[in-house]
């Protein structure tokens, strides 16, 4: 009886599908849905219209990708590129954009530099269970504070879901 190459295969792949595997060999990642992005992007730009700004929301995954991106009718198609830098920051430092441009001035002009980030305020983690699973980024408004105080406003519209995430 020939078994050939395929049989040899196949047996190798069943012995090692009945290996084991070890707790540190797969990692499991928490990540944001469309949806969630979506309504988290929605409401930031909703709280910064009630202010009397029109801005943008980029909501970005833990890896940078876009995941969300609304411009209110009047923000400048500029602001859409500006709040996914402050975003992709967020993802680079683990911290709020503006938290990270106060501590790191040193080296804030070098930063600027790399494409696809901006050193500005208005960057923010978004966490589910202690775990940073996404940033959002919002521009437009005449200051980085409000356009941060926006964003806050975006993750607090869904926060008591993000808490009950495990």
């Amino acid at each position: 009886m020939r078994t050939g190459r395929h049989g040899v295969c196949l047996a190798g792949v069943l012995l090692l599908a009945a290996l084991p595997l070890q707790a540190n060999e797969v990692v499991s990642v928490k990540r944001i849905t469309m949806d969630l992005a979506a309504e988290i992007a929605d409401a930031a730009v909703k709280a910064c219209r009630d202010k009397g700004y029109q801005v943008s929301a980029v909501v970005v995954d833990r890896n940078g990708n876009t995941q969300m991106a609304m411009r209110d009718t009047l923000a400048s198609r500029f602001t859409l590129q500006i709040a996914e830098e402050k975003a992709n920051l967020v993802i680079m430092s683990g911290m709020p954009s503006g938290e990270f441009r106060g501590s790191r001035q040193d080296i804030r002009p070098e930063l600027n530099h790399i494409d696809g980030i901006v050193v500005m305020d208005g960057g923010l983690p978004i966490q589910a269970a202690g775990t940073n699973i996404a940033a959002i980024g919002v521009s437009g408004a005449p200051g980085g504070d409000i356009d941060a105080d926006c964003a806050a406003e975006g993750i607090a519209s869904v926060q008591e879901r993000l808490d009950f995430i495990e």
